[in-house]
């Protein structure tokens, strides 16, 4: 299969889950807005969210899957499945431990580091204490789940583990929609969409597990051994664990400092709803289907074929995140209106969410090239430099976000992470290319500049076509009206966007054809 087909599997997937949680984000304010209530649930569903980064996803995705693939290519499926099976122990016996430690230690947590700006109100900090430790558990399902991702990645069956996270989204707009139906009050709902949580952790694991066993692979339990393959993982999942949480870990320092004013911490999350659209449709995609491939090129002694893999990622990243970025930038204020503001969520609302929106557009191409460049150190076994670049992300993120806080409110939050991100960017990308890991080509960086063009023509057609279209997205205005000026707009963006890309080459329709019909090398 292509390079560009198996992006586009996965970022299918990633699509539909992602236009189901914006689903539940719409319902989310029109229950919850922006009050007390929003700011407990997405307070308390950060902790379990940020050990789910840096235990599962990131660890799993750079420290398991290039050893997975070697036991492949070494031993067979026998040797994969005896591999699984010893790592299936250790992380189980593990994740065991750290639950229990964690709803022991929840009190101390919420009050030091996941909400300390609710130490003024005893009933906020309790309730944020018991959702949390209801949700916690959530992390468990989510490392396991993880852990089969990335056999099914390796073995080249994406959908499954691409299309579980729907089921979270699934759950909470069905308790979203129970909750509206009968009348709930937010404090209601937000323990109805605790538990919601917790059941869609379990199956999402349902899925994966199926797909495994459906890929040739059944795994049973071993008792945790330090084999010589375990200790490798986790020499190598270590590092990668800070790295791949850095978003999440850049956000909870963000939440632990909006904590400190009413509605700061929904804001934020209702905008970072939006940008997660492009970035996991993308980003997910490229850093999923990335690393496999990078790590089997580098195996097979393909180092040609591995910097033109991660070259044509690179273009394919910023041929879509340019123009999102600017489209959020411009739009902001409108996508806001039309997606939240009804019920609790009011027109103040919208103008600080659609603000931290528009900033997060703005750092959106270099979260989602981090995502791309990631893979070229962890194909190749290197998970201390992205996590030396990710501590020094978080320090300016830290840095900028207490100092901008009491300036711009939420936006200083939002400032933060995008320049932490776009610094974190900068680090990997020159560190590939200073060890010749990354061909620069100066035919990629001549169509990146005619991108950029591009993006510029298209905001300034956007900007001219809101001022027409600004009647009929005005808040008096029926939602389909709404919808439908903001489809307009979205339609005439990308008309302007691609006919500008392939007519000043940006973008070359022979190298996505070429791309497109690409199948891997015998042996690759």
């Amino acid at each position: 299969m292509s390079l560009v087909k198996k992006f586009a599997t996965v970022g299918g997937a990633t699509l539909g889950s992602r236009l189901f949680g914006f689903a539940r984000e719409t319902l989310m304010a029109a229950a919850l807005g922006t009050g007390p209530m929003a700011d407990v649930f997405y307070a308390a569903f950060r902790f379990p969210n940020l050990f789910r980064r840096l235990f599962a996803e990131g660890a799993f995705n750079a420290a398991f899957v290039p050893l997975f693939s070697k036991e492949i290519e070494a031993n067979g499926v026998d040797g994969a499945k005896r591999f699984s099976e010893e790592v299936f122990g250790v992380l189980f016996s593990a994740l065991l431990v750290i639950t229990i430690a964690m709803e022991l230690a929840m009190p101390l947590l919420v009050r030091f580091i996941i909400a300390p700006g609710f130490a003024d109100d005893p009933e906020k900090t309790a309730l944020t204490i018991r959702l949390a430790a209801i949700m916690f558990p959530y992390l468990m399902c989510m490392s396991l789940t993880a852990m089969m991702s990335g056999m099914l990645n390796s073995l080249h069956h994406f959908f499954a583990a691409a299309v579980a996270p729907i089921f979270l989204n699934l759950v909470m707009i069905g308790v979203l929609f129970y909750a509206l139906w009968n009348g709930a009050d937010p404090l209601t709902t937000a323990w109805y969409l605790s538990w919601g949580v917790l059941v869609a952790g379990v199956l999402q694991l349902a899925v994966v597990y199926i797909g495994v066993r459906h890929a040739g692979i059944s795994i049973g339990f071993r008792m945790p051994r330090m084999t010589p393959n375990v200790k490798r993982l986790l020499i190598l999942a270590v590092p990668a664990a800070v790295t791949g949480g850095i978003t999440q870990i850049n956000q909870i320092i963000g939440q632990a400092i909006a904590s400190g004013k009413e509605g700061a911490i929904a804001a934020l999350q209702y905008a970072d709803r939006i940008y997660q659209l492009p970035l996991g449709v993308v980003g997910v995609a490229v850093s999923v289907v990335l690393l496999p491939e990078l790590a089997r090129a580098l195996k097979s002694g393909h180092m040609k074929e591995a910097a033109g893999i991660q070259n044509r990622s690179l273009e394919f990243v910023l041929f879509l995140t340019l123009p999102a970025a600017g489209g959020l930038w411009v739009l902001s204020d409108a996508i806001i209106r039309v997606l939240y503001e009804r019920g609790a969520f009011s027109a103040e609302n919208t103008a600080v969410v659609a603000s931290i929106l528009a900033i997060y557009g703005l750092g959106l191409p270099g979260f989602v090239m981090i995502k791309a460049l990631q893979p070229g150190f962890y194909a190749r076994e290197d998970t201390r430099t992205p996590m030396r670049f990710t501590i020094v992300s978080v320090i300016v993120n830290s840095a900028l976000a207490i100092s901008l806080f009491p300036l711009i409110a939420e936006r200083g939050i939002a400032t933060a992470e995008a320049t932490a991100g776009w610094i974190n960017t900068v680090l990997l990308f020159a560190t590939l290319v200073r060890r010749g890991h990354l061909e620069w080509e100066w035919a990629l960086a001549r169509r990146t500049l005619m991108l950029l063009v591009s993006t510029a023509i298209m905001c300034a057609a956007l900007t001219y076509a809101l001022g027409h279209a600004s009647p009929y997205l005005s808040p008096g205005t029926g939602l389909l009206e709404q919808v439908a000026a903001l489809l307009v707009l979205i339609g005439i963006a990308m008309i302007v966007y691609f006919g500008c890309a392939f007519l000043i080459g940006g973008a070359d329709l022979g190298m996505i054809r070429r791309n497109l019909k690409r199948r891997r090398k015998p042996g690759a």
